[in-house]
C-alpha cells in the first residue's frame, strides 16, 4: 500500500511539473498549419544536394552552400545573416570523375570513388596489381624497392555477410521502450588512455604510409569499402594538411569488385588496372573554414540565445541529403516557419548551419569557444598534437560574457528519420519540460523523453562545457544501412513527410525556448 502511494504521489508531482510549464497551442497550432501545408523543406533539400551536391569542408560547393543559404536566409527576413570562419582547416579539395578498369585477366569495368585529400592521377595510369599488408611501421621495409609503377590493394578479400535486419527501420513501442531505460556509464579512463593511444599511432603509420608509397614510386592504392551489396562508403584520406604528403590517388571500391581482384592474386595470375581520378587541391595553404549563422532578434530578453543548427559540410561520394543535408533543411525549415507564422520571441532564437564536423565538430567547437567557453590551450606536446575534440580539459574552464545568457541548443544529425523524441543529456531538469513541450506532437509520432546520452554531433560542443545542448530521437530509416558516408546518401533516401514533422517541432521547441520564464535548467558541469 506505501508503494502504491508513493507511485501515485510521484505521478502527482509529475503531473505538476507539467502543468506548471506553459506550452502556447495557438502557436503550436500555427506552426503545424504551416509545417503541414506550405513546407519548403524538400525544395531546401533538393537544391542543397542536387544544385549545389556534396559540400566537402573548404570545398568550392562548401562555399556555394554558404552562399545560398545566406541569401535564402536573408530572403525569408532573418536578421544578421552571415559567415564566421574558424582558422586554419587546411586545403580545400575536389573531384570531378574516377574511372577505374581491369585490363587483364580479363576486361572489366570496376566502381571506386577516391578518397578525400588523395591526389589525382594526372590522367590514366596503368600498372599491376600488388597486395600489401602494412599494420606497423616495421611492415614497410619488406616492400623497398618493390611498389615502382604498381597499384596497391591494400586489404584482405572481405568475406560477404547477408542482412539479418532490414535495411528500412522505425522503431516500436519495445524499442522505443527500451531507449527510455539509462544505461550506467561505465569508467571510461582505460578506455580513453587505448583510444588515445590507438590514434597517435594511426596517425604516425597514416604519414609514414603516405610518403613512403610516393618515395617508391606507386601510382595508386585501393581498398575495400566498408559495406557490401554495391554501396561504397568513403571518407578521407591523404592529409588535408598543408605541409603533409597527401599520398598516392587512394580510392575505396566496392567490395564486390575489390574481392575477385584479391582472389585472383591469390591464384598467382597477373592482374593489370588503369586507374583514372580527376582531384584536386583547391587552395596550398591551410585555409579557413565557415559556418554559416541567422536570426531571428528577441524583445525583452534579446541579449538571451536559444540556438538551432545542423552541419552543412558532408562527405563527396554521394549529395549529402541524409548526412546531414536533412537537418540542415529542418533547421532552415524551421526558421522559416516561425518567420511566417509571425513569431516575436522574447529571446533570440539563432540557427547555425556547421562546417567541419566530419573532421570532429571543428566548426561548432571553434564557435562555442569563441562565444560561450572553451579550456586553455594545451601545454603538454602530447595534448597539443591532438584534436581539439581527444585532447582533455585542462585548467578551469573559461567563461565569456555571453555563457549566462545562453539558454539551450537543438541538433538535428541522424539522417531524415522522423522525430520519436528527445535525449535529455542526463539534464533530469529539462525532462518534465520536454514531455510538455511534445505532447502537441504525440500524434505525429514524437512520444519520449529519454535520460540517455547521444554523441558523435555538433550538440556536443555544447554540452561539454556545460551548456544545454541536445539532440533529436529518429527513427532510422536505412541511415546505419546503406547511406551513412556512402555513394547513397542522395535524395532518393530522404523522407518527406518525416522531414515535415522534425520541422515542426523543431520550431516549437525553439519558441518555447525563446519564451519561457527562466533559460532551461543546467546539469552540474562535469569536470575531472
Amino acid at each position: 500500500m506505501i508503494k502504491r502511494c508513493m507511485w501515485v504521489l510521484c505521478l502527482g508531482f509529475s503531473s505538476v511539473a507539467l502543468a506548471q510549464e506553459p506550452v502556447d497551442m495557438d502557436m503550436v497550432g500555427r506552426i503545424r498549419q504551416e509545417a503541414w501545408h506550405h513546407s519548403q523543406v524538400m525544395d531546401i533539400l533538393t537544391h542543397l544536394t542536387e544544385d549545389i551536391g556534396p559540400r566537402l569542408t573548404g570545398s568550392p560547393q562548401m562555399a556555394a552552400a554558404n552562399a545560398w543559404t545566406r541569401g535564402q536566409l536573408e530572403q525569408w527576413g532573418l536578421a544578421n545573416v552571415h559567415d564566421e570562419a574558424f582558422d586554419d582547416f587546411g586545403r580545400g579539395w575536389e573531384f570531378s570523375a574516377a574511372n577505374v578498369e581491369m585490363l587483364a585477366p580479363r576486361s572489366a569495368q570496376l566502381y571506386a570513388l577516391p578518397k578525400a585529400w588523395t591526389p589525382g592521377t594526372a590522367g590514366p595510369v596503368e600498372g599491376e596489381a600488388v597486395r600489401v599488408s602494412i599494420k606497423a611501421r616495421k611492415d614497410l621495409d619488406q616492400y623497398k624497392g618493390k611498389l615502382r609503377g604498381k597499384i596497391l590493394l591494400l586489404d584482405e578479400a572481405r568475406e560477404y555477410k547477408p542482412g539479418t535486419k532490414a535495411d528500412w527501420q522505425r522503431y516500436d513501442g519495445a524499442a522505443l521502450a527500451d531507449l527510455q531505460d539509462f544505461n550506467l556509464p561505465k569508467d571510461a579512463k582505460r578506455d580513453r588512455a587505448a583510444l588515445l593511444k590507438r590514434y597517435a599511432e594511426r596517425q604516425e603509420l597514416t604519414r609514414a604510409v603516405n610518403e613512403f608509397f610516393v618515395a617508391e614510386g606507386a601510382l595508386a592504392a585501393i581498398g575495400v569499402s566498408g559495406w557490401d551489396n554495391g554501396v561504397i562508403r568513403v571518407g578521407g584520406g591523404g592529409s588535408r594538411r598543408a605541409g603533409e604528403s597527401a599520398g598516392v590517388p587512394e580510392l575505396a571500391m566496392m567490395a564486390e569488385h575489390y574481392n575477385p581482384l584479391v582472389r585472383a592474386l591469390e591464384r598467382k595470375q597477373t592482374v593489370k588496372l588503369r586507374v583514372d581520378v580527376k582531384a584536386r587541391f583547391t587552395a596550398e595553404g591551410n585555409q579557413p573554414g565557415y559556418n554559416t549563422l541567422a536570426e531571428i532578434p528577441g524583445s525583452g530578453k534579446a541579449n538571451e540565445v536559444v540556438m538551432l543548427g545542423a552541419h552543412m559540410d558532408s562527405w563527396h561520394s554521394g549529395t549529402g541529403a541524409s548526412d546531414n543535408g536533412a537537418g540542415v533543411a529542418v533547421m532552415m525549415e524551421a526558421m522559416r516557419i516561425l518567420k511566417a507564422v509571425g513569431a516575436k520571441p522574447r529571446r533570440t532564437i539563432r540557427v547555425a548551419l556547421w562546417s567541419g564536423e566530419e573532421q570532429g565538430l571543428i566548426g561548432s567547437r571553434a564557435y562555442v569557444a569563441k562565444h560561450f567557453a572553451a579550456y586553455p590551450e594545451p601545454t603538454d606536446p602530447a595534448q597539443k598534437a591532438l584534436p581539439a575534440f581527444l585532447r582533455e580539459p585542462t585548467g578551469a574552464l573559461q567563461k565569456r560574457p555571453d555563457y549566462e545568457r545562453f539558454s539551450a541548443y537543438f541538433n538535428m544529425d541522424n539522417g531524415s528519420g522522423r522525430f520519436r523524441g528527445i535525449y535529455a543529456q542526463e539534464n533530469s531538469a529539462a525532462m518534465p519540460i520536454f514531455k510538455a513541450w511534445l505532447e502537441p506532437f504525440n500524434d505525429v509520432g514524437a512520444t519520449i523523453v529519454t535520460s540517455r546520452n547521444t554523441g558523435s554531433t555538433d550538440h556536443v560542443s555544447f554540452d561539454a562545457v556545460g551548456l544545454p545542448g541536445f539532440q533529436f530521437v529518429q527513427d532510422g530509416l536505412d541511415y546505419s544501412s546503406q547511406v551513412h558516408h556512402s555513394n547513397l546518401d542522395t535524395l532518393d533516401h530522404a523522407s518527406a513527410d518525416d522531414l515535415r514533422q522534425a520541422a515542426a517541432i523543431v520550431a516549437s521547441f525553439a519558441y518555447h525556448a525563446a519564451m519561457r520564464e527562466q533559460k532551461l535548467p543546467r546539469k552540474p558541469l562535469q569536470q575531472d
